[in-house]
């Protein structure tokens, strides 16, 4: 993989949009092979794979892209959960704030919304359904095949964030009634700055979707700018890589996930979420009488935890998630998150039980 990328940083450095040279037909060749491999993973056809920066962008672009044609089909209402990633409630916001109706499902309390209240809450105005794969606190993955299935006779657009679920959880986003997938080139073990939208066409026809930005026909359109070849090479093979290893690697995931837990039996842990529902590449869980401060600090230098999603984790709010499936203040405030991939390495944890167990730092709640 390292001398696939030197090729487009040091020697193949051309734009892939240049037709008439050499440089831009190799690294048009490196962008089409990368978008097959990734369209590999969710079952589609190449050209129904558009790349972006990430899936912030990406479900940026689903949700807000379908703006103009919810307005000109008299479809104004949007189905979702309370428990998704602000990625997506976000740009739901907005629409609601532009004349949407917003619907937002609460999840059980294992963490996982019921297929059969996402389809009671679809009206005949609804445009767009957008449900997560993997919720990103817990792990625990949404029934998206059951909503797929339950939308069978609806004309409205199915969105699923797999951000943390695309390459680790296949069958899913394969079901022909998912129209948009969102990706991260960075959850799979690909660069940081590289990631899709699935676009998949129905009954032939492209989605009604508009661009976000405008300047280039790049991407089918969609998103324009000159593409990021070295990105996208990477995000290709590393799509290839977690669909070869596909099997090798959720084992890996479950013997960490199961080791970890064990480990960190003798302090009684609370794991959040049904674990039957959970992916084993995230665990959330709380240690009785501890609050998160005092286990960040007291695991510090043993093992790389947060109070969340990393992208909030520094404002020390609430979790929206676990709040939605009925945790009190008191136990969200000790709640911290996992997440690991096939490769970590698991940390000393007879180091961290026994920082605790020992007293090497106090367990009582604080009051802040």
């Amino acid at each position: 993989m390292q001398a696939e990328l030197r090729r487009f940083t040091e020697v193949d450095f051309g734009n892939a949009g240049s037709r008439t040279h050499d440089y831009g037909q190799t690294a048009r060749q490196a962008v089409e092979r990368a978008r097959a491999r990734v369209a590999r993973v969710a079952g589609v056809r190449r050209n129904e794979v558009v790349f972006t920066s990430g899936a912030t962008e990406s479900n940026n672009l689903a949700i807000l892209g379908l703006e103009s044609h919810g307005r000109a089909a008299r479809r104004r209402h949007l189905v979702s959960t309370t428990i998704e990633h602000h990625a997506v409630l976000e740009p739901l916001r907005v629409m609601a704030a532009r004349g949407f109706d917003l619907t937002l499902v609460d999840p059980e309390p294992g963490g996982w919304v019921d297929a059969d209240r996402v389809a009671g809450a679809v009206r005949r105005d609804t445009l767009l359904v957008s449900v997560m794969q993997v919720n990103n606190e817990t792990g625990i993955q949404q029934p998206i095949a059951e909503i797929a299935d339950r939308l069978a006779g609806s004309p409205a657009f199915l969105h699923v964030d797999a951000a943390q679920g695309f390459g680790k959880a296949l069958a899913a986003l394969r079901h022909p009634r998912v129209d948009l997938i969102s990706a991260s080139g960075h959850k799979l073990c690909g660069p940081k700055g590289a990631g899709a939208l699935v676009v998949r066409r129905r009954d032939g026809q492209r989605l009604p979707l508009t661009p976000l930005l405008h300047g280039g026909g790049q991407e089918l359109g969609l998103r324009p700018g000159t593409l990021p070849v070295a990105l996208i090479a990477a995000l290709g093979r590393a799509a290839e890589l977690a669909l070869d290893e596909h099997d090798a690697r959720l084992a890996a995931a479950r013997a960490f996930h199961d080791r970890l837990l064990a480990g960190l039996a003798p302090l009684a842990p609370r794991v959040h979420g049904d674990p039957d529902r959970r992916l084993p590449y995230i665990v959330n869980l709380s240690i009785p009488g501890c609050d998160r401060e005092t286990l960040i600090e007291a695991w510090a230098g043993l093992a790389a935890i947060s109070d969340g999603a990393a992208c909030t984790s520094q404002s020390y709010t609430c979790s929206h998630v676990l709040a939605a499936m009925g945790l009190s203040p008191a136990e969200e405030a000790g709640a911290v998150r996992f997440s690991w991939c096939h490769l970590s390495e698991l940390p000393d944890l007879e180091a961290m039980t026994g920082a605790l167990a020992a007293g090497a730092v106090s367990g009582a709640p604080r009051s802040s």
